[in-house]
C-alpha cells in the first residue's frame, strides 16, 4: 500500500509542477538562446539590448604557477565580508597560506549611504592589519565584488546595481575603487595598493586555475548565480585590441530579463519575482540561486496545501510567512537516507503535521525544484562550453570548470545532476569540475597575484625589446653611414677598404623595348637552381614567355668542391635542355649569380666571396664563367654563347625596368639583402669612362662590417653573427634579411625562456636547434588575420607547447625584429635615392624601386614600413615600390638581350 501511495504521490506531484520538467529538447533550445545572447552581449552595437552582460574583467592571464609574494584580499558581496592575507610561494612546489579574518555585514551598513559601508570596509580593513601586525608593509590588494560592474582597467569598477539584499545609496554607477582608496586614505598608517578589482566568479576561475592550468571557466551557484569565461580578445568588440584573451563575466543571472524564458517560467517563479526586491531583473538568478530556491517550495507548498493536495490542506502561519524555509532545508530534505526524517522534523518545526505521504511529496518538491536549477545551470555552462570549443576550433575541448557556491557545496546531489547533464548536452567536451577552496578572496590574491607577475614580466619584456626600437634619429645616422659607404666604395682610393663594395656590372642601360629573340637563363642564388628558356618578342605586342625547371642543390655539393657544383648544374642544364628539345641550338645564356663578384666586363665574374650557406672550395677569387665554361667542356655534349653574368638585384631592376622606363634601382629583401642602381659613369672611378651610367651591385649587406653600425647591433645579433658560416662579415644583411631574422628570434626567445618568461621556463631541444625558427614562420605569426591559436599551432610544429600568453609575447618579439630589419633596409634605400637626386642635382626625384624576395613579398608588414622609412628619411623623393615578376630568371634573359644589342650597335 506505501509503495501503491508513493507511485501514486509522485507522479501527482509531477503533473502540478510539470513546467518544472525541462527535457533535453527544452534545455538544447535553452543552449543556443544563450549562445545567441553571448554574442549580442560582446558586439558593440547589440550589448546595450542583451541581457547578457559579457562585461570585461581585464583580467588576461590565468596564473601559471610563478606567482609568488604577500597579498592582501577583501571579499564583500555575500552574507559575511572577509578579510585575508595570502601568501604565495613558488620555490619549486605552487604554495598558498591564506590567514583571514570574517567579518559581519550589518543591515544598517548594507542599506546605509556607500560612503559609510566602504568606510567600514576600510576600518575592518586596517583591523585586520592591526591584529597581525602588518601595518608598517605595503601590500598589493586585490578587492572581490560580487555584483555587476563595468570595468575599463583592472583596477576599477563602476557599479551597475546592487544585487542579493544590498542597496547601499550613491554607489551605483560610481566608481567603487575610488570610494574605496577615498576610506583608505583616512588610515594614515596603512599603505595599500589596489591592483584588481575582481568579480567573485572570476575569483573561483582564478583560484581553480592555480591548481590546474586548463581552468578557463567559473561558476559560482550559491546566494547568487553567475560564470564567467575566457573569451578571445578578437571576438570582444568592447575593448580594444585582438590579442590574447579575456576574462568575460556573464552576469547570467540577467538571462531571461527581456521576456525570452516566459516560456519556461512558471507561476511560482512570477509571484517569487513579484516579491523580491528588484522585480523583472535577475530571472535566471530566481530560477537557479540558493536565495530563492527555498522560497520557491515554500510558494508551491502553500499552493499545493491550498488546493487539499498537502497536510490535509491545514496551512500553519510559518508556511505561509516569507523566507521561512531556505535553501539548507532542501539539501537537508534531499539528503540520501536521513532525507524523509530531516523532511518531517523541517515540516514540523514549520507548525505542520505531516504524514509519510506528505513527507514525500515535499521531498520530491523539493527535487524537482533543485533539478531545475542544475539543469538550468547545465544548459547555460554548456553554451559557454560550446563557445570554448568553437573559439579554439578542435573537435574535442578538454577544460576544467571552477565551481563555489554554497548550493554547489551543500545540496547532497546537486554537484552530481549538474555534471551529468553538462556531460550529456555537451558530449564532446571533456569537462573536469573542481571545487574552490576559499575562492572568491583567494581568488581575488590571486589576480592580483598575476597583476604583479604580468607587470613585472612586462618590464622585463620591454626591456629586450626596447633594445629593438630605433628612433629617427637612429635612421638618420644609418643613412648617412650607408651614404658615405657607397661613396668611398665608388672611390678607387677607398674602394679596396669599403665595406659596400659598389661593384661594377657593365650593365649600361634598361631595356628599351625593341629585345627580341630566344635566351636561356641560369639561376642560382639559394638551395634551388633553376634553367630557364625565355622568349622575348618586341613590337606593340611585346611579350616575354618562360619556360623553366628547378633542380635542388644538395648540401654536400654547396659546401663540396667547386667542380663538383659546376658539373652538377651542367648535368641540370642538360636535362633541361633535353626536356625541351632544344639541345642542338647555341642560344645566348644569361647567368644570374647572386653573390658579390667582381666583373671587369659584362661576361667575366670573379667571386669575392660565398654567402647564404655556399662553401664550394676551390671558388672564390676564380671566375664562374670560366667554370661554367670548363664543366660544359668536360660534359662535352653542348655548347651555349654565354653573353652575362648577372646578379639577382640587377635581374630584379631590369625585368621593372622593361615594364617601367623610370625604374633606375633593383632591392632584394628575402633570403639575402642587396641593392643594386643606375650609377652616373663619371663617379665610378674603378671604371674607365666618364659617359653615361651603368648599374653598381652595391652588395650592401656587407654594410657595418667596419663597426660602423655596431651600437644598433644587439646582444642577439652578436649570437646569431658568431654561430654563423661567416662571422664578422654581412652584418647588416644579418640584422635585414630573412636568412637571420628567424633566428635572432629564436636567440630573444632562448633568453626570454631562461628568464622565466615564457615557456614556463622550459627550453625545449626544439628551441636549441640552430634555424627552426625560419623566417616564414615570422610572416605567419605576425598576420593579422591569424588569431593567437593558429600562432599557438605554428609554435607547436616547432615543438614549442606555448601558452596563450606566450603567443602574445612570440608574436611581439617577432614584431620588433621584423620592423627593425625594415626600418634599417628602408635607411639604406633613402640614402641610395637620395644620391641618385643630388647626381642629378634635382629638387624633388621622382624613380621606381623594382624589388623581389619572399620577405618583401610574404611579411605582412615589412613593405609597408619599408615604404614609409623611405617616404620619413628621403622627403624630397618620390618612390614608387613595383614589385618584379622572376627577377633572377627574366631579368637575366633581359641583360642577356639588352648585351646583344648593345653590343651589336658597337659592332655596327
Amino acid at each position: 500500500l506505501h509503495i501503491k501511495n508513493i507511485l501514486n504521490l509522485l507522479p501527482q506531484v509531477d503533473r502540478y509542477l510539470y513546467h518544472m520538467r525541462l527535457s533535453d529538447d527544452v534545455l538544447l533550445d535553452l543552449m543556443a538562446r544563450f549562445q545567441a545572447e553571448m554574442v549580442k552581449g560582446l558586439a558593440r552595437d547589440t550589448n546595450p539590448t542583451a541581457t547578457l552582460k559579457m562585461l570585461p574583467t581585464f583580467v588576461r592571464s590565468i596564473p601559471d604557477g610563478t606567482e609568488k609574494g604577500e597579498f592582501l584580499a577583501l571579499d564583500l558581496g555575500g552574507s559575511r565580508f572577509r578579510v585575508l592575507k595570502v601568501k604565495v610561494s613558488e620555490n619549486g612546489k605552487q604554495n598558498v597560506q591564506m590567514e583571514s579574518q570574517i567579518y559581519p555585514t550589518p543591515k544598517e551598513i548594507i542599506h546605509g549611504s556607500g560612503t559609510d559601508l566602504f568606510q567600514y570596509v576600510a576600518d575592518c580593513l586596517a583591523d585586520f592589519m592591526e591584529t597581525k601586525n602588518i601595518k608598517h608593509k605595503k601590500f598589493p590588494l586585490g578587492f572581490t565584488l560580487s555584483f555587476p560592474y563595468i570595468q575599463r582597467k583592472l583596477e576599477e569598477g563602476i557599479l551597475i546595481s546592487w544585487t542579493k539584499h544590498f542597496k547601499a545609496r550613491g554607489v551605483q554607477q560610481t566608481d567603487v575603487v575610488k570610494s574605496l582608496q577615498k576610506a583608505l586614505r583616512k588610515h594614515q598608517d596603512i599603505d595599500v595598493d589596489i591592483l584588481a578589482l575582481v568579480n567573485d566568479t572570476v575569483g573561483t576561475m582564478m583560484t581553480c586555475g592555480y591548481d590546474d592550468q586548463r581552468c578557463e571557466v567559473g561558476v559560482i551557484i550559491g546566494t547568487g548565480t553567475n560564470a564567467c569565461y575566457m573569451e578571445e580578445m578578437s571576438n570582444i568588440d568592447l575593448v580594444e585590441g585582438d590579442e590574447g584573451r579575456m576574462c568575460i563575466n556573464t552576469e547570467w543571472g540577467a538571462f531571461g530579463d527581456d521576456a525570452s524564458l516566459d516560456d519556461i517560467r512558471t507561476e511560482f517563479d512570477k509571484e517569487i519575482d513579484l516579491g523580491s526586491f528588484n522585480p523583472g531583473k535577475q530571472l535566471f538568478e530566481k530560477m537557479i540561486s540558493g536565495l530563492y530556491l527555498g522560497e520557491l517550495v515554500r510558494i508551491i507548498l502553500l499552493k499545493m496545501t491550498r488546493e487539499g493536495l498537502l497536510f490535509n490542506g491545514k496551512l500553519s502561519t510559518a508556511l505561509c510567512t516569507k523566507g521561512k524555509i531556505e535553501t539548507k532545508h532542501i539539501a537537508a530534505m534531499e539528503k540520501y537516507k536521513e532525507g524523509l526524517s530531516n523532511t518531517k522534523e523541517i515540516l514540523m518545526e514549520l507548525g505542520l503535521a505531516p504524514s509519510e505521504d506528505d513527507c514525500i511529496a515535499v521531498q520530491h518538491v523539493c527535487t524537482v525544484v533543485s533539478f531545475r536549477s542544475a539543469n538550468l545551470c547545465a544548459a547555460a555552462l554548456a553554451a559557454i562550453l560550446t563557445r570554448l570549443r568553437e573559439n579554439k576550433k578542435v573537435a574535442r575541448l578538454r577544460t576544467t570548470v571552477g565551481v563555489d557556491g554554497t548550493l554547489y557545496k551543500i545540496h547532497p546531489q546537486y554537484a552530481k545532476r549538474l555534471h551529468k547533464v553538462v556531460r550529456r548536452l555537451v558530449p564532446n567536451c571533456d569537462v573536469r569540475f573542481l571545487l574552490s577552496e576559499s575562492g572568491s578572496g583567494k581568488g581575488a590574491a590571486m589576480v592580483t597575484a598575476v597583476a604583479c607577475r604580468l607587470l613585472s614580466q612586462r618590464k622585463q619584456i620591454n626591456e629586450v625589446l626596447s633594445l629593438f626600437k630605433i628612433t629617427k634619429e637612429n635612421l638618420i645616422g644609418v643613412k648617412n653611414r650607408m651614404r658615405a659607404e657607397l661613396e668611398y666604395g665608388l672611390k678607387k682610393e677607398t674602394h679596396p677598404v669599403a665595406t659596400v663594395k659598389m661593384l661594377p656590372t657593365f650593365v649600361y642601360g634598361t631595356p628599351d623595348g625593341t629585345e627580341n629573340g630566344k635566351f636561356l637563363a641560369l639561376d642560382l642564388g639559394g638551395t634551388n637552381f633553376r634553367v630557364l628558356l625565355v622568349k622575348i618578342r618586341s613590337g606593340r605586342s611585346k611579350s616575354v614567355r618562360m619556360y623553366n625547371k628547378i633542380f635542388a642543390i644538395p648540401l654536400e655539393i654547396m659546401q663540396g668542391t667547386g667542380e663538383e657544383l659546376f658539373d652538377h648544374i651542367v648535368q641540370c642544364i642538360a636535362d633541361f635542355l633535353e626536356y625541351m628539345g632544344i639541345k642542338g641550338a647555341r642560344l645566348p645564356l644569361g647567368f644570374t649569380f647572386s653573390f658579390p663578384c667582381r666583373q671587369a666586363c659584362i661576361d667575366k665574374g670573379t667571386l669575392v666571396g660565398w654567402t647564404k650557406g655556399f662553401k664550394a672550395t676551390d671558388c672564390e677569387g676564380e671566375d664562374v664563367v670560366d667554370m661554367l665554361r670548363e664543366a660544359i667542356k668536360r660534359r662535352n655534349e653542348f655548347d651555349l654563347d654565354i653573353v652575362a653574368v648577372v646578379n639577382d638585384t640587377v635581374g630584379t631592376m631590369m625585368t621593372c625596368g622593361y615594364e617601367d622606363s623610370n625604374c633606375e634601382i633593383g632591392l632584394i629583401a628575402g633570403t639575402g639583402s642587396n641593392v643594386c642602381y643606375m650609377e652616373d659613369m663619371r663617379n665610378i672611378e674603378i671604371v674607365e669612362g666618364d659617359e653615361g651610367k651603368m648599374c653598381i651591385n652595391t652588395e650592401w649587406g656587407g654594410f657595418g662590417d667596419n663597426g660602423c653600425i655596431d651600437n644598433l647591433r644587439t646582444k642577439y645579433d652578436k649570437e646569431v653573427d658568431e654561430g654563423s658560416l661567416n662571422p664578422g662579415e654581412q652584418r647588416y644583411e644579418k640584422m635585414t634579411s630573412g636568412m637571420y631574422l628567424g633566428e635572432i628570434v629564436r636567440q630573444i626567445l632562448i633568453d626570454l625562456t631562461k628568464q622565466g618568461l615564457l615557456f614556463r621556463g622550459q627550453i625545449s631541444e626544439r628551441l636549441r636547434t640552430r634555424g627552426i625558427f625560419e623566417t616564414k614562420f615570422l610572416s605567419q605569426i605576425e598576420s593579422d588575420r591569424l588569431v593567437l591559436l593558429q600562432v599557438r599551432r605554428i609554435l607547436q610544429q616547432l615543438g614549442l607547447d606555448s601558452t596563450c600568453d606566450d603567443s602574445i609575447i612570440v608574436k611581439e618579439v617577432c614584431g620588433s625584429v621584423s620592423k627593425r630589419a625594415a626600418q634599417l633596409c628602408g635607411a639604406g634605400l633613402a640614402a641610395i635615392v637620395e644620391k641618385i637626386r643630388d647626381n642629378r642635382k634635382l629638387e624633388h626625384l621622382k624613380t621606381t624601386v623594382g624589388v623581389d624576395g619572399t620577405l618583401y613579398k610574404l611579411h605582412p608588414h615589412f613593405s609597408r614600413i619599408l615604404q614609409e622609412t623611405v617616404k620619413e628619411l628621403a622627403p624630397q623623393c618620390d618612390v614608387t615600390f613595383m614589385l618584379s615578376e622572376d627577377g633572377s630568371g627574366k631579368g637575366a634573359a633581359l641583360i642577356t638581350a639588352v648585351a646583344k644589342r648593345v653590343h651589336n650597335v658597337a659592332e655596327n
